[in-house]
């Protein structure tokens, strides 16, 4: 039983259109991945210019998920996790439909990164929401319920793509958007914001994070332990083609396959983390444990010369799974600080790790043209394995903590 404040069919409907939110936000997080081909030749890209001008794009997106995890994060908790529920999926919704309709690359990038500032905002609220409103015991399930359901948006980006175009596929994801607007009328705000809101203290306030050596540091090590996610999705599995092209592969490998079987792989690894921690009380051995699998799975992809297709899928359910700690890692992000700051903190810190996929496009780019695309992977593999881990060591258990506290 949910033990809450709130009557437990209201917790319920409160968690399931949560995830629904993460759903629709996934969907339209990853599709650019999925049909990036597709699109990029209607649009009359060159087939040699077609990895860089993918990267131009994603970080434009990458770009916007930055600004707006920031500004999202303030609206959240100066004027309520609802408003930002409400605002973000509007403007990411309307903003994918624009993107059907583009004709240039450069009208791509920047919808895109109008789709990154909508998309930064979901996420965020719904693990903040479902975390202050649920039992401190039982508050994992509900974030992995949110993850799990969530993650399998990007199945259905890829089935949508295979049946029609790339244009419809980004029609559906923005009225998808449109339609969960209706179902969040239900939804009600968090008791504990509800709290704090009327009261004469500092919410929403980032130099309390970065005013304060202990916190930032605190905060930058929430950022580092899930930057190896974002780094496997958006550059090992989104260029699978390139990679497999260097492995001898008979066929090419499919992008929007790849990336569809890695989110099963990441919703199994999700519910499997959650289990996993609410077993052991530690989110942090939870963490542990599935970098060093990553870890592992990362060096199989890296070393599968002559890899098929049928192996790559597989090896994405793996490599999926092995990152599955996505809704643990937010979770840990969103149990550090206090309520007056829990949004700002919850919304940006997923989005700093994904927008850091800017930089470490940067340093992979670096790494190919000195030595080669394996060589590059395994070089940034290591590297955000190892500062992860060290992240890692640096935070303090929240398993089971109370929530309900401000930060001065």
């Amino acid at each position: 039983m949910i033990k809450t404040n709130s009557s437990p069919k209201s917790v319920i409907f409160l968690v399931i259109v949560a995830a629904l939110g993460y759903f629709v936000d996934i969907y339209d997080l990853v599709l650019f991945s999925i049909v990036r081909i597709e699109s990029f030749k209607d649009l009359g890209i060159a087939d040699e210019d077609m990895r860089v001008m993918g990267e131009y794009v994603i970080n434009m997106q990458m770009g916007g998920l930055l600004l707006g995890g920031i500004l999202w994060g303030i609206i959240g908790d100066k004027l309520g996790r609802i408003k930002v529920l409400f605002g973000s999926i509007l403007m990411y919704s309307l903003a994918n439909i624009a993107n059907g309709l583009v004709t240039d690359i450069n009208a791509y990038a920047i919808i895109r990164f109008i789709a990154g500032i909508g998309l930064a905002g979901e996420l965020g609220a719904g693990v903040t929401l479902v975390s202050e409103t649920m039992s401190k015991e039982n508050r994992g399930y509900g974030t992995m319920i949110v993850a799990g359901v969530g993650l399998f948006g990007a199945v259905l980006a890829n089935t949508v793509h295979e049946l029609f175009t790339w244009q419809t596929a980004y029609f559906v994801g923005g009225g998808l958007g449109l339609l969960l607007l209706f179902l969040r009328i239900g939804t009600f705000e968090s008791g504990m914001f509800n709290e704090v809101a009327g009261k004469d203290i500092s919410k929403g306030n980032v130099m309390i994070i970065l005013g304060n050596r202990k916190k930032f540091i605190k905060y930058l090590h929430c950022i580092i332990i899930g930057a190896p996610l974002w780094f496997v999705v958006g550059i090992l599995v989104t260029q699978s083609p390139e990679f497999g092209k260097f492995l001898g592969a008979p066929e090419p490998l499919s992008a929007g396959k790849g990336i569809m079987y890695t989110y099963i792989g990441i919703a199994i690894g999700d519910v499997f983390a959650g289990l996993f921690a609410q077993f052991t009380k530690s989110r942090r051995l939870t963490m542990l444990v599935f970098h060093l699998l990553s870890i592992v799975s990362v060096v199989f992809y890296l070393s599968s010369y002559g890899i098929t297709q049928s192996q790559f899928l597989i090896l994405c359910v793996f490599i999926g799974f092995s990152v599955g700690y996505w809704a643990t890692f937010v979770t840990i992000a969103s149990e550090q600080f206090g309520t007056n700051i829990r949004s700002t903190v919850t919304t940006t810190v997923p989005n700093f790790v994904r927008g850091a996929l800017i930089p470490i496009t940067f340093l992979f780019e670096f790494f190919v043209h000195r030595y080669n695309i394996i060589t590059a992977a395994y070089i940034l593999t290591f590297f955000l394995s190892v500062i992860a881990l060290f992240s890692l060591s640096q935070l303090k258990e929240t398993f089971g903590k109370d929530l309900d506290y401000i930060e001065e």
